[in-house]
């Protein structure tokens, strides 16, 4: 193992653990406890704060450095590793890899990435709080950090949030048209929710100018200070972000959306499930297990439209599309007893 690889491993040894006895850090590198020490100084000079702990074994600790050590990225891209692995692990990706797959890789990742951001970097990362409705599947805009933490900052402190919203014509190369579009005047809204779809950020929120909720782009918000006063929280229409948001991104509102509208959970890791999930809303379960809501103009319509997925699945609510599930397998039922031509 070449010098540059046994300390690229020692640094994972020691970010998995509080505190590692140099004797056994030395058995799991494979090397004489005085080239541990050696490479720990390595690693000190580079920037790691290690910090040797005293006892019968003696051993080594790894903490949070006032700087961020090399190796690594600067500040916005570490908060913006920080943040795509923190939608990682609440999308639930599946991957091939261990036993929980990418989102539990992408757990310990967070972990080990929190664990060496200095103090100034750790406090702006948990400032961001969203929900992920669906991985990215291409390309996606930027979205400066300061941003985010802004509008995540009100969302928990309630406070009414104004901001310049960019015309189409000044929205970043690529942009595609969104459901409203708005003249270059500053917004006034009541921040409800940060979330994450298919790569894009949006603003969940209720626009005191219009009077109704709207789902703003977070890449062509410019956040105006200081925030506005405090408000009360009202209910997203039907209670539930994830329905509202994917309604939207439908192109619809409460009164246009499906008349039949029901949830299931697909014995499918969400990876396999968003490619085919239309207008539907999907939420990862767990590495082989994905909720999954959709709308059909009936419960059988509904029901039929399901078995495109081809892998078991379990009925939610409503009672209604179990029934349908019901009469589908009466009818395919006959139709496979049925004598040919």
């Amino acid at each position: 193992m070449s010098s540059s690889s046994r300390m690229l491993l020692l640094l994972s040894l020691l970010q998995s653990r509080r505190d590692w006895p140099g004797q056994l850090l030395a058995e799991r590198l494979e090397v004489a406890p005085r080239t541990v020490r050696r490479d720990v100084e390595r690693l000190r000079t580079m920037g790691y704060r290690i910090r040797a702990v005293k006892g019968p074994d003696g051993g080594y600790r790894l903490d949070a450095g006032a700087e961020l050590p090399p190796l690594l990225f600067d500040d916005d891209q570490a908060l913006a590793l920080a943040v795509a692995l923190q939608s990682a692990a609440a999308n639930g990706i599946d991957g091939t890899s261990g036993t929980g797959g990418l989102s539990e890789a992408a757990v310990r990742a967070l972990t080990t990435v929190r664990q060496v951001l200095p103090t100034r970097l750790r406090h702006r990362l948990d400032a961001i709080r969203f929900s992920a409705l669906q991985p990215a599947s291409g390309p996606t805009p930027p979205v400066s950090p300061d941003v985010l933490i802004t509008l995540s900052t009100a969302i928990r402190a309630r406070e009414i949030l104004r901001f310049d919203y960019a015309s189409l014509a000044t929205a970043p190369a690529g942009a595609s048209r969104a459901a409203d579009s708005y003249p270059p005047a500053p917004r006034r809204v009541e921040p409800h929710h940060l979330v994450t779809a298919n790569g894009r950020w949006y603003l969940v929120a209720w626009s005191l100018d219009r009077a109704d909720w709207r789902l703003y782009r977070a890449d062509r918000i410019t956040p105006r200070i200081p925030t506005g006063p405090r408000f009360t929280p009202r209910d997203v229409p039907g209670g539930d972000v994830h329905a509202f948001v994917s309604a939207r991104f439908k192109g619809s509102d409460a009164r246009d959306e499906w008349p039949c509208t029901g949830t299931v959970v697909l014995h499918l890791p969400a990876t396999a499930v968003t490619p085919f999930a239309g207008d539907g809303t999907v939420t990862p379960e767990g590495p082989d297990r994905t909720r999954y809501t959709a709308g059909a103009w009936s419960w059988t319509a509904l029901a039929a439209s399901l078995g495109r997925f081809d892998a078991p699945l379990d009925v939610l609510d409503p009672p209604e599309l179990a029934a349908a599930f019901s009469t589908l397998s009466d009818r395919y039922a006959a139709a496979a007893g049925s004598p040919p031509g």
